[in-house]
């Protein structure tokens, strides 16, 4: 049997609490970006070829989705089909703590 574990490294002071996994490195069929973002922090829009799902763990974001925009909780999981311009903030006044599944094994994004 054949698995692999990668091991939280806590980010050093000034560093990105986000981590980046590609599949593809690991013999994994998905990506994925584990999010710890500030008030106001998020991505800008864009797209990927690939539908996208994320799981809010802590926190309240505001997606917005082909011009619509929705409010997500802790708890909550969003879908986004591929080709679909998209992004998410976080609005609440603590930590937004979700996580971006990307259905490829690598991450292909193009920022609008």
């Amino acid at each position: 049997m054949m698995f692999k574990i990668l091991r939280h490294q806590e980010p050093q002071p000034g560093q990105s609490r986000t981590v980046h996994f590609e599949g593809r490195d690991h013999g994994g069929a998905i990506s994925l970006f584990i999010v710890d973002n500030e008030p106001g922090q998020g991505p800008d829009l864009h797209v990927h070829p690939y539908s996208e799902t994320w799981a809010v763990r802590r926190g309240e974001a505001e997606f917005t989705v082909d011009n619509v925009k929705t409010r997500a909780f802790s708890g909550d999981i969003v879908v986004v089909p591929a080709n679909t311009p998209h992004r998410f903030e976080n609005i609440g006044t603590g930590r937004l703590e979700i996580i971006c599944i990307h259905a490829s094994d690598t991450i292909v994004q193009e920022f609008l």
